[in-house]
């Protein structure tokens, strides 16, 4: 395979079989195919759909290419609606109102320090750019109009009702079923709740998957 020549000058040439050659090429272009599907599966050219249309914020899919920065904001998100009781399903039977728009005030103010806290670099990114105002859209496309809507006058009329003499003996559940527009409050919280369980999924997945 090695052959070692000595010219009639005395100069030394050391010859290698073709078949090593090759050998070597091949092991050559199967490292750098190892090397580009590891680079591939880190997330580089991995592609990751939002349908924002199934998250009720719009009606556009939007297409990533998540990077360590990405997932790790989707992550931050992900434990913060797992951990409270905004990211779980609502239980009008069991669970109070009032606590529900405390977790929920409490998440759009934890949501948007994760935000600023962001570095402007990693922002100008496209793909990060796009997971941030995702965020922003669930904030203030889902969260704030309802808080607006309604918690305001729910909480004026529970304060009341709670120390109504009526009321005295009752759970707070069972007080905040006599809210006048409950149909309506409850309806419009639930479909919040839905969009909020989806965005969860969501980001678990964006996080999971790559």
């Amino acid at each position: 395979m090695f052959t070692f020549i000595l010219d009639g000058d005395l100069n030394a040439f050391l010859a290698v079989d073709s078949f090593l050659v090759w050998i070597g090429v091949g092991l050559i272009l199967l490292f750098s195919t190892v090397r580009i599907i590891i680079w591939f599966r880190g997330g580089n050219w991995t592609t990751f759909e939002i349908d924002e249309a199934k998250l009720g914020f719009g009606d556009q899919t939007v297409t990533l290419r998540p990077n360590d920065t990405d997932r790790q904001i989707a992550y931050k998100i992900w434990v913060e609606l797992s951990t409270r009781k905004i990211g779980l399903t609502i239980e009008l039977d069991d669970d109070v109102i009032s606590e529900v728009y405390d977790s929920w005030y409490s998440f759009f103010s934890v949501t948007r320090e994760l935000i600023k806290d962001v570095p402007v670099s990693k922002f100008r990114r496209k793909h990060t750019e796009r997971i941030i105002r995702l965020s922003i859209d669930v904030l203030n496309g889902g969260i704030r109009p309802h808080l607006t809507k309604w918690q305001a006058r729910f909480r004026r009329w529970n304060e009341r009702a709670l120390d109504t003499e009526g009321h005295i003996d009752l759970s707070p559940q069972e007080v905040q079923k006599s809210f006048p527009e409950y149909d309506a409050l409850t309806e419009d919280l639930l479909r919040v709740n839905g969009q909020l369980i989806a965005y969860r999924h969501k980001m678990y997945e964006l996080v999971s998957r790559l």
